[in-house]
């Protein structure tokens, strides 16, 4: 099974008004933990679209216009993920997403391929979020009452981290910072059935 970790960073969070500007993913067996192969773009938007962004938004991600206007192109993008996709053989049943937030990842990704090309593709449907993982197996260890509830300690991405004592998530809020992030939580949380010491 192949894990796509994927994060995304916009200009708001409305997709009815922002646009995705930045995108990563990692392409990761999720037996041994091996990475196949990362990819990051900033993606380019009309001024149009950046003069609708979300101020908090662009504080937290850092991105100027000046990035944005050179970024690559939406269809660029796209057909690059398309590409990449087939050749690790992305498909149902055959891979995952996962992220922090797939409610969030998921709308603004489909702002590059729509739904109805996903389906044509049989990209996978799962969208799985780490928070989940990490609700499920510390309610588990209270329930035999050996840890806190998980709001007790919280479960963002950052305080799932400090659970596990790992760092938090580098910044600003770029997003293969937020994938590398993503797969340490992942690690410390889920774990690879077969990792060896060669594994990275």
């Amino acid at each position: 099974m192949i894990g796509v970790f994927l994060d995304t960073e916009t200009n708001g969070l409305n997709s009815q008004i922002h646009k995705i500007l930045e995108i990563a993913f990692k392409i990761v067996d999720l037996t041994t933990g091996e990475e196949k192969e990362d990819f990051q773009t900033i993606i380019s938007q009309s001024i149009e679209t950046w003069e609708k962004s979300d101020q908090e938004s662009l504080r937290i991600n850092g991105f100027t216009w000046d990035e944005v206007s050179k970024g690559r192109t939406p269809r660029q993008v796209s057909q690059h993920i398309i590409d990449t996709f087939a050749k690790w053989g992305i498909r149902r049943k055959k891979a995952v997403f996962i992220c922090q937030n797939p409610s969030f990842d998921r709308v603004f990704f489909s702002q590059l391929i729509d739904p109805d090309t996903q389906e044509l593709l049989s990209w996978p449907y799962h969208w799985l979020d780490l928070a989940s993982m990490h609700w499920a197996l510390t309610m588990e260890k209270a329930r035999r009452q050996s840890g806190p509830l998980p709001w007790e300690t919280g479960f963002s991405k950052d305080m799932i981290a400090s659970y596990y004592k790992l760092p938090s998530e580098s910044k600003p809020h770029r997003a293969m910072n937020g994938v590398s992030h993503l797969l340490l939580c992942y690690e410390a949380v889920v774990g690879f059935p077969d990792k060896t010491s060669l594994v990275r």
